[in-house]
């Protein structure tokens, strides 16, 4: 049983070819752990901040809330003043009056 050089060459093409794909799939096989984490951070940040938005939400709601009182209380101020200017120029036209 001979070995020609022609089995040599193809037994060392093979050999590289396996190492070739080892030095690949290492890299790949990292990659997939990196990425599962990056899923793994994403999903949790997902979770941590969805209930914050709520809460900043349900506080805006709150605060709008009372603005809108705020601008009903300034309304009625403003009435207020009106009213008084004119009950003011009705007392001193009135007094002024011989």
């Amino acid at each position: 049983m001979s070995v020609s050089l022609g089995d040599i060459a193809g037994l060392v093409a093979a050999v590289a070819f396996v190492a070739l794909v080892i030095a690949i799939a290492v890299p790949l096989l990292k990659l997939g752990s990196v990425l599962e984490e990056t899923r793994t951070s994403v999903s949790r940040f997902t979770q941590a901040t969805l209930p914050v938005i709520d809460e900043a939400a349900q506080t805006v709601r709150g605060a709008n809330a009372q603005l809108a009182k705020v601008d009903t209380v300034t309304t009625s101020a403003a009435e207020i003043g009106t009213n008084v200017s004119a009950l003011t120029t009705l007392v001193s036209a009135t007094v002024a009056r011989p």
